[in-house]
């Protein structure tokens, strides 16, 4: 299954909650479910409920669309989380919170996941001082993220940069302003993630 390239706002009315796909615009008067709390597509008189399997579908769903993985990827790491010791679903959370990309996002060097995706595939940002343009490398406890020098030129970095003053990430991550670097403290636990769906739906979907 390809990347999902239709409006980001669809995919939120869809499900009829916020994922934050869009950054700044989620928080504004512009969100799409703030502007328009429907479904896409012609509205019904009445609707199907949905059964067990379908709501397992959804929540799995949810979890893709707000990391933007493919389908072989999240059953990727899925697979990798059932490996590991501990509960699976929080493992799985673990995973998808430690991806660079989301990394990145959180640390406050871009709006959103996607636009941090964006930057590192296009070389601006750097892991442990080396190239990196993979987003969906997953970090461990000591990795740091900085930008690559050439990159501080650009108008992103300057727009990033007046930003990130106020930014607070997550107990897991240390922040450095001045140099505009971030370091894994730990992997994440459970509680300092604030999913918008339920794990263990997730691991009820893949279970059957």
């Amino acid at each position: 299954m390809a990347r999902y390239i239709d409006a980001a706002c669809r995919v939120c009315r869809r499900n009829g909650l916020k994922l934050f796909l869009k950054g700044e615009r989620c928080s504004g008067p512009k969100c799409g479910v703030e502007r328009r709390n429907t479904p896409p597509g012609q509205q019904l008189s009445r609707r199907r409920k949905l059964s067990d399997r379908g709501m397992q579908l959804r929540e799995k769903q949810k979890a893709r669309y707000s990391y933007g993985t493919l389908e072989r990827q999240f059953r990727k790491l899925f697979a990798e989380a059932e490996r590991r010791p501990g509960k699976t679903g929080e493992t799985l959370l673990q995973l998808l919170e430690s991806r660079m990309d989301n990394v990145a996002q959180l640390l406050g060097f871009a709006d959103s996941r996607a636009q941090a995706r964006q930057l590192i595939r296009h070389g601006h940002l750097r892991l442990n001082g080396k190239a990196a343009n993979v987003p969906s490398i997953l970090l461990k406890s000591g990795d740091t993220i900085s930008w690559r020098e050439q990159s501080k030129k650009t108008d992103i970095f300057k727009k990033m940069a007046e930003k990130i003053a106020s930014r607070t990430p997550p107990g897991w991550l240390s922040l450095e302003t001045e140099k505009m670097s971030g370091k894994v403290l730990s992997l994440p636990a459970r509680s300092d993630v604030e999913p918008r769906f339920d794990e263990t739906a997730i691991v009820a979907y893949y279970s059957r």
